[in-house]
């Protein structure tokens, strides 16, 4: 009778030792599963675009230029800038182009960006705009120029215009006094309605 206790307990233990052991590679492959979807999630969201996205718009593929100049009284100016895209296929823009004041030796300037509304153009907000090759994207900048000639403005020659997402920009001739190197700039729209 000991015997077949014995026996018992043995085969009991070696079915709690089994299942543990089972329990223990259930779990572990659940675990590295687990971690391989974690880290494929994250290898999707830093990558520069998931199969099938059209890809953002990088610096060398559009074409920066300047639309509509901008005045008005309250020594306010301003003018709408233009992002084409060149690059013969389609990519996409997304929020607001990063700006930048150049002295006439192309030194940087302090610069103060801020987005949203300005004195000409109500923001469009953040959107995603799709552009095919030929198509482009405004936004509209503005300034004021109340202390030219003065310490309380910077006498710009050059505007510099990183377009979302990227780490290298455009340079536009850009010759004006701008207060304390203060610049509003409304986010990407395919077309922006200005007041003068």
């Amino acid at each position: 009778m000991n015997a077949h206790r014995n026996t018992t307990d043995l085969s009991t233990t070696t079915r709690h030792r089994t299942g543990r052991r089972l329990g223990r590679t259930v779990l572990a492959a659940a675990a590295v599963a687990g971690l391989g979807l974690a880290w494929a999630g994250t290898a999707e969201a830093a990558g520069p675009s998931t199969a099938g996205a059209t890809p953002t718009c990088s610096a060398a593929a559009l074409k920066a230029t300047f639309g509509q100049g901008l005045a008005g009284g309250m020594n306010h100016q301003g003018v709408v800038i233009r992002l084409r895209n060149l690059s013969g296929k389609t990519c996409a823009l997304r929020g607001y182009p990063g700006l930048g004041l150049e002295n006439s030796a192309h030194k940087a300037i302090t610069t103060h960006t801020h987005w949203g509304n300005t004195w000409y153009a109500k923001d469009p907000g953040k959107k995603t705009l799709v552009l095919k090759d030929g198509q482009s994207a405004e936004a509209v900048v503005a300034w004021t120029h109340a202390n030219t000639g003065t310490s309380g403005a910077v006498h710009a020659s050059y505007l510099e215009i990183t377009p979302p997402a990227s780490t290298k920009h455009k340079t536009l001739a850009f010759p004006q006094w701008v207060d304390h190197g203060d610049l509003s700039v409304t986010a990407l729209a395919r077309h922006i309605d200005v007041t003068d």
